[in-house]
């Protein structure tokens, strides 16, 4: 199957799953992962209607974004999905429209301080860890709901976080563990969407978006409420190493 092809194909998908759970599938939008992925299959996909992007690395991100540019008349939207170090911050700010990868209080302060030096806001999202891998990056928020330590804990940042200038806070990502059933995911991705939920209610402001959901698992991600979904494999194939 071409990209084209391919992406007909995860829209469909995105629209089923939608459908199962009664929601409009323009309330999903579809990131297409070209993280290693050749600037000609990025034409293509965009050429195909896709106007979202990510990657998660800034030094391929650094030449991949303008050579898009340079063949492209309309822009596309390229959203930071990798894990960033405190140092890159500076690079990662002009490059990405979006970034969901702000997995530590101290990184937040780092894009706070360059969206005040901008005077614009960066969109922001925070990526928990809500799976509890410890391979995963994110603030901790395993068992969020019934370990009132670790909520105490994660509020105790929020508080500090969300006074914090030069941010638009959009929402929330997790990164769910590999596993042969998309099922096994479910209980992480409704964690999230009930984090959201319950951090709204806390600080009284609204978080549209949660993103959440990749290849092997992103419709059972939209039927718990993901609004941003991160596929990459299902369109451009099995990724160049």
């Amino acid at each position: 199957m071409t990209i084209t092809e391919n992406i007909q194909a995860v829209r469909q998908s995105i629209a089923d799953a939608c459908a199962r759970v009664g929601r409009d599938p323009q309330t999903v939008t579809l990131i297409a992962v070209s993280k290693t992925s050749p600037v000609e299959a990025i034409i293509e996909a965009a050429a195909a209607g896709v106007q979202h992007f990510g990657e998660n690395r800034v030094e391929e991100a650094e030449w991949k974004i303008p050579a898009v540019a340079a063949q492209r008349s309309t822009g596309v939207n390229w959203h930071m999905i990798g894990h960033i170090q405190s140092r890159k911050a500076k690079d990662v700010a002009p490059l990405f429209q979006v970034i969901h990868s702000v997995d530590t209080f101290k990184l937040a302060q780092k894009f706070s301080a360059l969206g005040v030096e901008r005077q614009a806001p960066l969109e922001i999202l925070l990526e928990v860890n809500v799976s509890g891998e410890e391979a995963k990056h994110g603030f901790a928020a395993a068992n969020w709901s019934s370990d009132s330590a670790v909520k105490d804990a994660l509020w105790e940042q929020l508080i500090q976080l969300v006074a914090l200038p030069g941010l638009r806070l959009r929402g929330l990502m997790t990164m769910a563990p590999i596993v042969e059933d998309a099922e096994q995911a479910r209980p992480v991705f409704a964690s999230l969407a009930a984090l959201r939920q319950a951090i709204q209610e806390s600080f009284k402001i609204t978080l549209p978006d949660l993103s959440m959901g990749m290849t092997d698992d992103y419709p059972v991600a939209i039927e718990e409420g993901a609004t941003l979904v991160r596929v990459g494999r299902a369109i451009f194939g099995e990724r160049n190493k």
